[in-house]
């Protein structure tokens, strides 16, 4: 199944960055569209995915491997079926990054977020072409470790499982994070029956360890 990075949303890429609304500063929608345009040119989507039978004990067949904690438990009740996927930029952005870091933070402070908003781009279009895929059957969201009560440790049964880093070439440090850091794992269910998206909350934002809204007690707004 093909990567693809398609769209760089302006709206997420702000709401990464914190920025509260309103008319945007002098200069600032250039720098964005400096940003957009290198992003498109050095970015290297990559994408993998694998589905597994899920057995009456919430384990996936044959692997080992149970997904833990009672929010993917409630998140999985009616699936029969788990997606695992794994989707990155690419260590060429990784690259971009540091490179924009060494001349000008506050820059690399917009790419980070448009990175971030980049990244979210693939997974969605991973997600839309696996729907299709697996139609009339029905796909949950996306639901990564760290999210929730899921733990962020069982990142490396996915790695495991998914044989990440030497299909897609991410690694994971020892502290659990991933290299390259514009890259994402998820768990979603497979069922016979459509199944409810879920409320977006601060739990289960990919922003939320380093959201600048939760730092002074608000939330983004985002429906």
């Amino acid at each position: 199944m093909e990567a693809r990075l398609t769209e760089i949303s302006r709206q997420e890429t702000l709401r990464y960055l914190g920025y509260p609304g309103g008319p945007l500063p002098d200069g600032i929608p250039e720098q964005l569209e400096t940003v957009e345009r290198e992003l498109f040119r050095c970015a290297v989507p990559r994408v993998i995915w694998r589905l597994f039978d899920r057995d009456a004990d919430g384990s996936l067949t044959g692997t080992g491997f149970t997904p833990a904690g009672a929010d993917i438990r409630k998140f999985l009740k009616d699936c029969d079926g788990v997606i695992l996927m794994a989707a990155t930029l690419g260590m060429e952005t990784e690259n971009l990054l540091r490179r924009t870091q060494a001349k000008d933070m506050a820059q690399a402070l917009i790419m980070d977020a448009a990175a971030s908003a980049a990244v979210e781009n693939v997974c969605d279009n991973l997600c839309a072409d696996l729907a299709d895929t697996f139609a009339p059957r029905c796909l949950t969201d996306r639901f990564s470790p760290g999210y929730g009560d899921l733990p962020l440790s069982q990142q490396r049964d996915l790695f495991r499982l998914l044989d990440i880093t030497r299909r897609i070439g991410v690694s994971l440090s020892e502290s659990g994070l991933m290299v390259p850091q514009k890259s994402v794992t998820a768990l979603i269910g497979v069922s016979d029956r459509p199944q409810p998206k879920r409320s977006c909350s601060c739990e289960t934002c990919t922003m939320s360890a380093d959201c600048t809204y939760r730092k002074d007690g608000k939330n983004c707004g985002k429906p």
